[in-house]
């Protein structure tokens, strides 16, 4: 590795200590990707556990935590795996590109930092800014910025990960048919608002009804608004009784 990277970064680079720091940082990767599993273990139980108390709701909001973790997890994977590959020239740019950038989204992560000030010494301020702002031509590998990325996961993204636990605890995940069905209504509403406007335009070209039209409408918005009402309250109520089964079956298995 010594003599590949003076060769490469110049005469006067240390690789004798850069050796030593990236060892370090691989060490640093192995604790850090370690708590992180845990993290990502952790919330996927509360996911679990939500799930099977029937809170669907909340086991949604709390399956964010399980993506973010998988993705810190799998981006020190790529991180550890570009730190061997500082041993091979060929492969330098796009190992360093992307540990430039990663360092940058992890500040846990001291001995990057450290291989960053170093790299930006060699290849000057301008190839590290180009990494870490994705400028054209950075070569970042584009997996590590999608596992980096600080945008919060989409609704989709969060009801699939939702969806395969639920799937693999065998759980019916009513909240999705939920969703569907409100949507269903939301697009029902907008076509009846506009067979309204029309009818308005072609029978009553001066609007003289449209006092009347408008609480015709009004009654028809409100009487799907109560149904959505019910259908919320039925769920709801659901939600309590599934917990109460279960509080009644952890009673029964304590000693």
């Amino acid at each position: 590795m010594g003599r590949k990277l003076d060769s490469l970064l110049g005469r006067n680079f240390k690789a004798s200590k850069f050796k030593s720091l990236v060892k370090l940082a691989i060490s640093r990767i192995g604790i850090l990707e370690n708590q992180h599993q845990v993290r990502y273990s952790h919330a996927r139980s509360d996911v679990i556990e939500l799930l099977n108390l029937g809170h669907q709701d909340r086991a949604l909001l709390r399956v964010e935590h399980v993506i973010k973790e998988h993705n810190m997890v799998d981006a020190f994977t790529i991180m550890e795996s570009y730190c061997h590959l500082l041993e091979c020239p060929e492969e330098l740019k796009e190992a360093t590109s992307s540990l430039m950038f990663a360092s940058s989204r992890c500040g846990e992560f001291p001995e990057l930092l450290h291989i960053r000030g170093v790299l930006s010494s060699t290849f000057g301020k301008e190839f590290v800014a180009r990494a870490v702002e994705l400028r054209n031509n950075c070569n970042v590998n584009p997996k590590i910025i999608q596992k980096l990325s600080t945008r919060q996961p989409s609704l989709d993204s969060k009801l699939k990960v939702l969806k395969e636990i639920a799937d693999e605890m065998g759980i019916t995940l009513l909240i999705m048919e939920a969703m569907i069905v409100e949507e269903k209504w939301d697009v029902n509403e907008k076509r009846d608002e506009s067979t309204v406007s029309k009818s308005t335009k072609l029978d009553d070209p001066e609007h003289k009804n449209e006092t009347k039209l408008d609480e015709n409408l009004s009654d028809s918005i409100k009487a799907r608004k109560r149904y959505k009402d019910v259908a919320a309250a039925a769920q709801e109520a659901f939600e309590s009784a599934a917990a109460a089964r279960a509080a009644v079956e952890l009673s029964r298995t304590e000693p």
